[in-house]
């Protein structure tokens, strides 16, 4: 089994995915109005309009009410991308913090209400958990 993406429903595709293009520096491609994907090497982020659900399973998921997932990203300066998110985000949940398993994080909430953690693995042992 190979773990393939995270789907964000959305009211508005555009303004999502212009958030995460500029957050991460990823292009989007696009297969509908109502559908796109930021693709890096590990995984993909895919952000669907709140017109596709009904194709799984009318009312299963509704845009803008995400309460316990956090989507993460692993970067290699999450000091940088914070100086560089700046003007991109109002209010951070959290500034760049090293956390107890040996991360540097930063937390903060997209356009929609979503949680995202950039992160920097600085400790011997958390570099090594994600070495490839």
């Amino acid at each position: 089994m190979n773990f393939t993406s995270i789907r964000v429903i959305t009211g508005d595709v555009a303004r999502l995915v212009g958030f995460y293009e500029r957050a991460t520096g990823v292009r989007a491609s696009w297969s509908t109005d109502d559908f796109a994907e930021l693709r890096t090497a590990s995984a993909t982020l895919a952000v669907a309009g709140a017109r596709t659900v009904p194709l799984f399973a009318p009312g299963a998921a509704r845009p803008a009410d995400n309460h316990s997932v956090i989507i993460e990203f692993m970067v290699d300066d999450v000091d940088r991308v914070h100086r560089d998110l700046a003007d991109l985000v109002p209010d951070f949940v959290q500034k760049p913090t090293t956390m107890p398993w040996g991360n540097r994080s930063l937390l903060l909430r997209d356009p929609d209400g979503n949680l995202v953690n950039f992160f920097t693995p600085v400790t011997p042992a958390a570099i090594a958990r994600f070495a490839r």
